[in-house]
């Protein structure tokens, strides 16, 4: 059981947190998977209108700590990297 002003506190904050990373992190799951969908379809238009909207969202997490700087510049780029070698 919890006793202190503070630990209770952080618990909640944790709480929160551990709700909206979990959010953030879903939506860009959905993001990744719209682009690798298109990608699959061949379809070069979809594929950058989709990954239009995956890279912000990352880099957002990113910026909110919901995952680490090189796990977002890794996906972005690896996303990125596949989207381009569509009109290759």
């Amino acid at each position: 059981m919890i006793v202190h002003q503070s630990a209770i506190k952080r618990s909640r904050q944790s709480e929160r947190h551990r709700e909206r990373n979990a959010s953030v992190k879903s939506s860009i799951r959905t993001g990744v998977k719209s682009v690798l969908q298109a990608v699959e379809n061949k379809d070069p238009e979809m594929a950058r209108a989709a990954l239009a909207k995956a890279v912000p969202a990352i880099a957002k997490a990113s910026a909110k700590k919901a995952i680490h700087k090189k796990t977002a510049s890794r996906r972005i780029s690896r996303l990125t990297k596949r989207v381009n070698a569509l009109k290759a």
